[in-house]
This record gives structure tokens, sequence and C-alpha cells, in this order.
């Protein structure tokens, strides 16, 4: 019986921290949130948005002004690219 709950004791226990890590993990900085939060503000698909820009901040560190447009201004995220056809931006 002992050994039934701290077996189940630490299964939780792994859960919990795995469940935390993640979450850690996927928060960005503060730089790349409050520009995304601009980039995206008038976006149809707002979380989407704020998602790829996220990813493109953190690998480009910048974001174009504004809302739309403007993507000279950080030459990295213009470039950036799907990985299935090569084709369409990635970056919002």
């Amino acid at each position: 019986m002992k050994l039934l709950f701290s077996a189940t004791f630490l299964l939780m226990l792994l859960l919990f921290t795995s469940s935390y890590l993640q979450a850690t993990m996927a928060e960005g900085s503060p730089f790349c949130d409050t520009k995304c939060q601009v980039r995206c503000s008038k976006a149809s698909v707002h979380d989407r948005c704020v998602f790829y820009c996220g990813i493109c901040c953190k690998e480009c560190n910048c974001v174009p002004s504004g809302t739309y447009g403007n993507k000279d201004e950080c030459p990295c995220y213009r470039d950036k690219v799907t990985d299935d056809n090569k084709k369409k931006p990635k970056c919002p």
C-alpha cells in the first residue's frame, strides 16, 4: 500500500513538473511580447498572429513597426518562410 502511494505521488509530481516547464518555456521575452501585441493588434486571428510573431521575434530579435508592412526594417523577419514549401512568409 505504501509503495502504491509513493508511486502515485511520484507520477503526480512528474506530471506537474512537466506541465510547469512547458508553460515556462512557452513564455516569450517582454520585448517580443510587447512588440507582437502591437504588430498583431488589428489581426483577424490575433492569437495565431502573436504566436508566429513571437517565434520570428525570438529568432530575429526584431519586429517591424506598425500593424502591417514595414518588413524592410527587419530583413530576417521579412525573409522567414514556412518549411513546407519555402514560399509562404512565416512572420506576420
